[in-house]
């Protein structure tokens, strides 16, 4: 008994580490995705993406990428765009772009696992939309997609009752303030108290949303760094055997992601953790790429379209996410950038006055910063036309917010259908958080 509590002690300094090594390039990151979304105008992600062209394909790729890195909150914007015109293929390509190709997952990458990693990450998210562009317009189109786009119409119609989606929601309808803000020029938005509260409010909001998958993502790393031995990982991906390594190992990727249950930026610690146990580089690429074929996106999927196309959609992701790692390790194999070492351990054991240390220590303070804003949104002239999810604490815009409901004579908006039904189905464990929300006056 002794030694298990000794393992397991082990494995939570692993995962202190691995979240102290990482915890500057999260503010950073998240601090610069807050600065985007609260600075660039989304009216147009509404617009402009009625096909799979090569313009509406750059267009869905660059939303994606000033969007928020959380796969749950992808998936509803997609959802969202969808329902409101967009073809469907440019709705998956802005739900892939917003997942693999953001800020924050970059840096991470860099710190935690090396710049290589992240150099694979815009390569294979590159190849990854070029695929999905080509290949979805064969595959994610006919009665499957047209049922399920008349599914989503006949749940945003009508009145909502309680518990049911708003269809203001779906409207796509921006209201005055959103359009005298977005009117206003960016050089005086960037010089306004309220502009960076909303930037403030982005930021810390995002990360409330993902503490879950962070703490799941580096307690889970830490488990498997210290208790799984690199002997276990050779059973699952196969080592020793050239091409054949490489193609099992980005197959096998995105079944390990599929059942870990850890989405969005919560999945790098884990794989680092796959990658120190000696799965190749391309069953890594494909295993950060496949968050968005973890088992509860792949129900909430089939809530929005049906089952028949979220089959589609898996059989084509898997694919995807795999020919990408194949490829990219390709590619990084010949440019001969692919890592040539493992390092024995993940993170540090201990503290040391180090760089990362003093970062960290700035950073904290940049977070007290943001934090203050954030509380303090109100009174710096920012929320108007805002909510926070009570769920998960996200910032969302009222006027196309993916889904609300009307609790106690007051309309709760949610980033997800996600948080609306986790809501619905135990209302009073958020309560504290309803009082929690923007003025839309």
């Amino acid at each position: 008994m002794t030694a298990v509590w000794l393992d397991i002690g082990r494995s939570l300094r692993e995962a202190f580490f691995m979240f102290w090594e990482t915890l500057w390039p999260l503010i950073l990151g998240f601090g610069l995705a807050g600065v985007v979304q609260a600075f660039v105008s989304r009216d147009a992600m509404r617009r402009k993406l009625g096909n799979h062209r090569p313009a509406a394909v750059t267009r869905a790729s660059a939303y994606g990428v000033i969007s928020s890195s959380c796969s749950y909150a992808a998936s509803a914007m997609a959802k969202a765009l969808f329902a409101r015109g967009a073809d469907f293929v440019a709705a998956m390509i802005f739900m892939f772009a917003s997942t693999n190709l953001v800020i924050e997952l970059g840096i991470v990458l860099v710190v935690l696992m090396g710049w290589q990693f992240a150099v694979s990450e815009f390569v294979g998210g590159a190849i990854m939309i070029v695929l999905l562009a080509s290949l979805g317009g064969l595959w994610l189109r006919g009665r499957a997609v047209v049922a399920a786009q008349q599914r989503l119409a006949s749940v945003n119609a009508g009145t909502p009752a309680e518990g049911e989606t708003s269809p203001a929601a779906a409207a796509g309808h921006e209201p005055a303030t959103h359009a005298a803000q977005d009117s206003v020029p960016l050089a005086q938005r960037l010089r306004s108290k309220s502009g960076w509260a909303n930037a403030a409010t982005y930021a810390v909001a995002d990360l409330r949303m993902l503490r879950r998958e962070l703490l799941i993502g580096y307690s889970v790393a830490g488990l498997l760094a210290v208790l799984v031995p690199v002997s276990a990982w050779h059973a699952v991906f196969i080592t020793g055997h050239g091409w054949w390594t490489s193609l099992e190992n980005v197959i096998v990727g995105p079944f390990v992601a599929m059942i870990s249950f850890v989405c969005s930026i919560g999945n790098i610690p884990l794989a680092a953790a796959l990658w120190n146990g000696g799965i190749s580089m391309g069953g890594v690429v494909s295993f950060i790429f496949a968050d968005l074929i973890a088992l509860p996106l792949l129900l909430i999927y089939r809530r929005y379209y049906g089952t028949w196309l979220t089959v589609r959609m898996l059989a084509l992701f898997w694919a995807i996410m795999s020919v990408a790692g194949l490829a990219t390790e390709g590619i990084l194999t010949a440019a001969g950038i692919v890592p040539p070492h493992r390092s024995l351990v993940i993170a540090p054991t201990g503290f040391a006055w180090n760089y990362t240390t003093y970062l960290n220590i700035v950073f904290l303070a940049v977070f007290a910063v943001l934090y203050w804003a954030y509380r303090h949104r109100e009174r710096l002239g920012a929320g108007v036309g805002y909510a926070l999810d009570p769920v998960c604490g996200m910032q969302v815009q009222t006027a196309h917010a993916p889904a609300s409901l009307v609790r106690d004579g007051r309309r709760i908006y949610f980033c997800s259908d996600h948080c609306a039904h986790r809501f619905a189905d135990a209302p009073q464990r958020f309560s504290s958080h309803r009082a929690e929300r923007a003025s839309t006056a």
